[in-house]
């Protein structure tokens, strides 16, 4: 087994041991992997104790180690730790906070400790209501990893095939030399097309489940509005819209709390995840009243740590830093920051193409020098180099060519500018070793 040749022999102890414990199916960012003693706030502190600039990290998304959040946490913990079996106010209080974030009819909540989980309850809860199985997502989609939302995420590759249920549709950088307002339209129209094939087989269409910052396939949240054909779409179909917020939601896009907001569209399911509780293991379905009601007419559901008190407790303090520290405005005002600084660097430099992005959620093309083809090599080089400055990021996208930037919603300006110098750096040692 090849091993990264790393600097100290207890970093290759280390990996070594990982290996003959967790096997091969895990993977690790970087030629040099990161070993993570400690983290507070934006910062992630190596075995040396240098300081790392987490400008990737979305399940602690209110910053490591948040300190309102760790109290509500321990409070809990000391408290009562139990399911939703029993009656408690802490899960009732929670529910019916975040709800009141929904537009209407949202108006029911169930709760899970995974997105995977989340997506998977989502797509029982369509089949349950629609009576149909058929499943439409993005090329590159991404959903999880319960075999259910394992087999209808197309970049986990083709080890994991797509069901016979599930049809792909182009994203949006498949069409984006369109004019914007042609974007919607030409989205709708591959939902229409694989509605069209489901049928042609004899499925019946369920859902159109999007992430709606389109991660996977290469961050994609623009123009404003476009998912609306596309929801109508569906719906014309019978079946339902599932907003996949496990990334985008929680304010990251710097314009509500939810990444389906910016489309000025109400989903028929809404999933959650990653930033729900800050890194406790919290997510959850939100839905319409009537979809909950046809999935219980024929199916119990219980998670035994689902919604268990401690991971509520914990959630409600998140919402809480939310609204007190004013994040989702800083997330826009941080996000544009740095998206005006990456759209500046592309501009005089070679490597780099499109900058996309909503708050503090980026995509940055990385292309062949002298044309605008993918260079996904490349993109992984610029990602090492900034792991050697010591910031943290990654990439994706269809062909992994896309820097995929993502930093704590808590995001300084300060934070904005470290990163940016340092980005400067790792360009220019590449022009050095070009």
């Amino acid at each position: 087994m090849h091993l990264p040749a790393l600097p100290d022999t207890q970093t290759q102890d280390l990996l070594t041991r990982r290996a003959s414990t967790m096997g091969p199916a895990y993977r690790l960012f970087y030629d040099e992997p990161l070993v993570a003693t400690r983290a507070e706030g934006v910062w992630i502190y190596d075995a040396q104790g240098h300081a790392h600039l987490d400008a990737y990290n979305n399940v602690a998304s209110l910053g490591h180690s948040h300190p309102k959040v760790l109290r509500a946490l321990q409070r809990q913990a000391a408290t009562l730790a139990t399911h939703t079996r029993y009656v408690d106010r802490t899960v009732i209080d929670y529910l019916e906070r975040l709800l009141g974030n929904f537009p209407l009819p949202l108006t029911r909540a169930m709760l899970t400790c995974t997105g995977s989980e989340a997506n998977d309850l989502a797509l029982r809860i369509a089949c349950a209501a629609t009576g149909g199985t058929g499943v439409i997502v993005t090329q590159t989609a991404y959903h999880g990893v319960t075999t259910a939302v394992a087999h209808i995420s197309p970049s986990l590759g083709d080890g994991v095939p797509l069901g016979a249920h599930v049809r792909t549709v182009p994203a949006p950088q498949a069409i984006s030399a369109c004019e914007p307002e042609a974007v919607g339209p030409a989205f709708a129209r591959g939902v229409v097309d694989a509605i069209a094939d489901l049928r042609r087989h004899g499925i019946v269409p369920a859902a159109l489940i999007v992430d709606t910052i389109f991660s996977s396939d290469g961050v994609r949240p623009d123009p404003r509005g476009f998912l609306q054909p596309a929801a109508d779409a569906i719906r014309a179909a019978g079946g339902l819209f599932i907003a996949d917020e496990v990334q985008a939601g929680f304010g990251r896009t710097g314009d509500t709390l939810w990444g389906f907001a910016r489309h000025g569209l109400v989903p028929d399911l809404v999933t959650l995840g990653k930033p729900m509780g800050n890194g406790y293991p919290i997510a959850g379905v939100v839905a319409r009243a009537d979809l909950v009601d046809a999935f219980a007419a024929t199916s119990r559901y219980f998670n035994t740590f689902g919604g268990n008190a401690v991971a509520c407790a914990t959630a409600m303090a998140v919402l809480g830093v939310i609204e007190d520290e004013g994040l989702v405005e800083n997330a826009r005002r941080v996000g544009t920051l740095l998206r005006q600084g990456l759209q500046e660097r592309a501009t005089r430099h070679r490597l780099l193409g499109d900058v996309r992005g909503a708050g503090l959620f980026l995509g940055v093309d990385v292309v062949a020098p002298g044309s605008a083809a993918p260079d996904a090599a490349g993109a992984q080089r610029l990602v090492n180099r900034l792991r050697a400055h010591r910031v943290l990021i990654s990439a994706t996208g269809p062909d992994g060519h896309v820097l995929k930037i993502r930093p704590p919603i808590i995001f300084s300006e300060e934070n904005a500018a470290f990163f940016l110098e340092r980005f400067d750096r790792a360009l220019l040692d590449l022009d050095a070793r070009a």
